[in-house]
């Protein structure tokens, strides 16, 4: 970071919920108070013993952050849900800071009168697989932003479950769930729509505005604003709270695996923890939520289907989520609700993608990684489509070249422009209600975290979108000149404000060049990625039916 900021303790009253102590930042350079920072603040009830594995319970009525004389300080990070490491990539994890009591969210308001109406508000879903992560970020990453940038928003960060204690399911845990007219599994798409909810409730008091709300992530977080999205959609028009997304370097996935899939990683669970599959429903559950959080990531990190992920519930994720969008009903409903989308890609995706869970390199071990991911009847359409005969493609050196390329292109690549062109097919115009982008510049602070060598991979961009992201010494003022236009739009979109960019149709993307230019780039990879969405996502028959 090359910008300092002071500090000074702050009061903010949240109505009856109480008062909360945060931090006011302060330029060092100016003596301008920037930002308003409260970290760590609880949204929902910690999810520890009995709650453990169970859907998000919200705070009780009478929840308080304290008084006006004996305010709860809120002046640190969130806790870290426990979670694996990423060998040979990120550091060890920390485990100093890991707390299942994660359900917490970072606040930055900024600072000065608001505008008429109150702040706009972006609302971000942080990334890392839905295995691990969290929503920490230095407190003048963001003061620095909003002291350089048009960028002036509430933004706030929630940590949520993950890995196996946001996503674990079965037909035990459905069994426990139902007794409460419950579903088990998505606990970690359950702590996102809590602290979504709870956002809307708290930002009137900080000067906010609850209509204004933006729901943007980066990777898994990106991914999981399409799950919140395609949730909020699905809910009566009175429940509804998202205005706009924003997609960083992911999207719709494919339809997630059913009970049947996700049980058997609850049973290879039971057999690394030695609990005997002959132990009864209740008693397996009792040991799970006793084990130590730190026994069950050894656990996970000895499994051979350790990711874990979305869960087709029929509840947050509806069984024919994919199929609504092929049948053109999903973008219906973003059309009728106006909502907005901005959406796009990094050059070089797959560098990073492949690093993670690596596979051995051969065609089986490839297949069963996918296997860890996605329902085994995408695999077996993948695999045919990218590896026919089980032979290697020409453009790849090895088996796990080609996993990097399939994982981009399901995560990011095809299926992003297969969601776009059936949310055109619908009648959103792409280039106004949908907003293309692609980055081909890596900013040089990125080196400090990412290898040279990957280039415009996964992740490179996040020192554009967090205006240098605290790494190394920041955007240089050339890189800051560069990606300006880019930034000035994301910021004008999270305010709400009417946009266009200057070339519409689905096969137009704002770029931002190599050489820190902006032009509008004609998709080179449209054709081929509608013939990898139709073979993963294939039509199905059926009708879809709202949520009530």
């Amino acid at each position: 970071m090359t910008n300092i900021y002071r500090q000074k303790s702050c009061l903010q009253s949240v109505g009856g919920r109480g008062w909360l102590q945060g931090v006011d930042l302060i330029s060092e350079t100016t003596g301008r108070p920037l930002a308003r920072h409260f970290g760590g603040v609880q949204y929902a009830q910690a999810p520890t013993g009995d709650l453990r594995f169970r859907r998000t319970r919200a705070l009780p009525p009478d929840f308080s952050y304290g008084s006006e004389q004996t305010p709860y300080a809120y002046r640190s990070d969130c806790h870290v849900c426990p979670h694996p490491d990423w060998p040979g990539v990120l550091a060890p994890a920390d485990k100093t800071r890991w707390s299942e009591d994660c359900l917490r969210a970072n606040i930055w308001v900024p600072s000065g009168t608001p505008p008429s109406g109150g702040w706009p508000v972006f609302f971000f879903i942080h990334g890392g697989f839905l295995q691990f992560g969290n929503p920490n970020k230095a407190a003048g990453i963001v003061a620095q932003m909003f002291e350089e940038t048009s960028l002036k928003a509430i933004v706030v960060m929630p940590g949520y479950r993950l890995n196996l204690l946001g996503f674990l399911t079965s037909h035990e845990l459905h069994a426990e769930a139902q007794v409460d007219s419950e579903s088990a599994g998505n606990m970690g798409f359950w702590d996102q729509r809590t602290a979504l909810e709870w956002t809307a409730s708290i930002v009137p008091f900080l000067g906010g505005n609850p209509d204004n709300i933006t729901v943007g992530g980066y990777s898994a977080g990106a991914h999981s604003v399409f799950h919140q999205l395609s949730h909020d959609l699905y809910l009566p028009r009175s429940r509804s709270l998202i205005k706009r997304a924003v997609m960083w370097s992911n999207g719709t996935g494919i339809q997630p695996k059913n009970i049947h899939e996700h049980q058997i990683a609850f049973d290879e669970l039971l057999s690394k923890l030695q609990i005997s599959k002959s132990t009864s429903s209740s008693e397996k559950l009792k040991i799970l939520r006793q084990t130590p959080a730190t026994d069950l990531i050894d656990a996970l990190e000895q499994m051979s289907n350790s990711q874990f992920r979305g869960f087709s519930d029929n509840d947050f994720v509806i069984q024919d989520l994919i199929a609504s969008i092929n049948t053109g009903d999903y973008g219906r409903r973003m059309k009728e609700r106006e909502i907005k989308l901005l959406i796009g890609e990094c050059q070089d995706e797959h560098n990073l993608y492949r690093a993670w869970k690596t596979p051995k390199n051969s065609w089986k071990a490839v297949y069963e990684r996918l296997l860890e991911d996605y329902p085994a009847p995408t695999v077996d359409r993948t695999m045919k489509l990218y590896a026919p005969n089980k032979n290697l493609p020409n453009d790849c050196t090895d088996w796990t070249v080609l996993f990097g390329k399939i994982y981009a292109d399901l995560q990011v690549h095809c299926l992003e422009r297969g969601f776009i062109k059936n949310l055109s097919d619908a009648g959103i115009v792409v280039g106004r209600d949908i907003l293309r982008y692609r980055i081909e510049l890596r900013v040089k602070c990125a080196d400090s975290m990412w290898p040279v060598e990957w280039g415009v991979t996964h992740a490179t961009d996040d020192g554009i979108w967090w205006w240098g992201n605290g790494w190394a010494d920041g955007l240089t003022p050339d890189e800051k000149r560069a990606i300006k236009p880019l930034y000035d739009a994301f910021a004008q979109f999270v305010a709400g404000e009417t946009m266009e960019w200057a070339k519409t149709g689905p096969r137009y993307a704002r770029r931002l060049t190599t050489q820190g230019t902006m032009d509008f780039w004609e998709d080179t990879r449209w054709e081929e990625a509608q013939h990898v969405w139709e073979a993963v996502n294939p039509p199905q028959t059926g009708s879809v039916k709202a949520k009530l």
